[in-house]
């Protein structure tokens, strides 16, 4: 079964040699890229400028540790479903969506974005960013213990598909060592940073990695722009459609308060919001 019209793959990867990946991360550190990693969490997804000044220094995380990135996560584990190299949306026959969130920026206004999907009954899929876990280890815990999917969005946000194969590596790889130390999981998802489709190359790696399925979207909501809560509505409920995964952030003022009226519009249109995993599964 395949869902979304990104490039052709197999879905299902032939399992990565541990030890050459545990060898590869200990040769290549995380990249730590100091004014450029920070320039990275403010562009939106698609590449484009925008999204909220970044917050004061905050309490870290210890230093991600090299270490073994192991394949097939033992939590919130992606679904036994063949799926392609990357999928874009899922399923358009059954009632379902899945509301994608870019995890970085001011907590307080992550915690608003779960605490109101919460109330709704809704389950989000948040792809966080490496950089951020580090300041913020907590969310890591906190996205999980709400129901919802946790993935990787690189540990920089920098332009990935412009990069080498080892800087590359090293971002999908760092985030993903990061997610195991917080959680004993890589996360279910990979989806690349400021970009909508991985290439090739990047596909590859984020399997070497341990993720089966690169996540694009179907439907753009903009939010990075700041164009304001009500021009976050419309984009998304003018377009949205069974299936579809939606690509919002979470450390925009305006998508916070732009949610209850997304939830309350996808009720209308009898569309449940799950995460990823529910969305892809059989």
């Amino acid at each position: 079964m395949k869902y979304g019209d990104g490039p052709p793959g197999t879905g299902s990867p032939s399992a990565p040699d541990d030890a050459g990946t545990a060898a590869a991360i200990g040769r290549r550190p995380v990249l730590r890229l100091g004014a450029a990693a920070t320039l990275g969490t403010v562009i939106g997804c698609s590449g484009e400028p925008g999204g909220a000044a970044p917050e004061p220094a905050a309490r870290t995380s210890a230093p991600t540790r090299p270490g073994t990135v192991t394949p097939s996560p033992p939590g919130n584990a992606a679904p036994p479903v063949r799926l392609p190299a990357e999928v874009r949306h899922g399923p358009r026959d059954r009632p379902q969506v899945a509301l994608t969130f870019h995890g970085a920026g001011p907590v307080r206004l992550a915690e608003d974005v779960l605490a109101t999907a919460e109330r709704s009954g809704a389950r989000l899929t948040v792809l966080a960013v490496g950089s951020w876990l580090e300041r913020y280890p907590g969310m890591a815990r906190r996205v999980l213990s709400g129901g919802h999917d946790l993935g990787n969005h690189t540990q920089n946000h920098l332009d990935i598909c412009g990069m080498d194969e080892r800087a590359a590596h090293a971002e999908i790889a760092g985030c993903a060592t990061l997610l195991r130390e917080l959680t004993g999981s890589i996360g279910s998802w990979f989806r690349p940073s400021a970009t909508r489709q991985a290439t090739p190359l990047v596909r590859r790696l984020s399997a070497r990695v341990g993720y089966r399925t690169c996540l694009s979207y179907d439907l753009d909501s903009r939010d990075h722009t700041d164009p304001g809560p009500a021009a976050v509505v419309s984009t998304v409920l003018d377009d949205v459609r069974p299936g579809s995964i939606v690509s919002l952030h979470l450390g925009h003022p305006g998508t916070a308060k732009a949610l209850p009226e997304i939830l309350d519009g996808l009720r209308r249109r009898r569309l449940r919001a799950v995460t990823v995993t529910e969305l892809l599964a059989r």
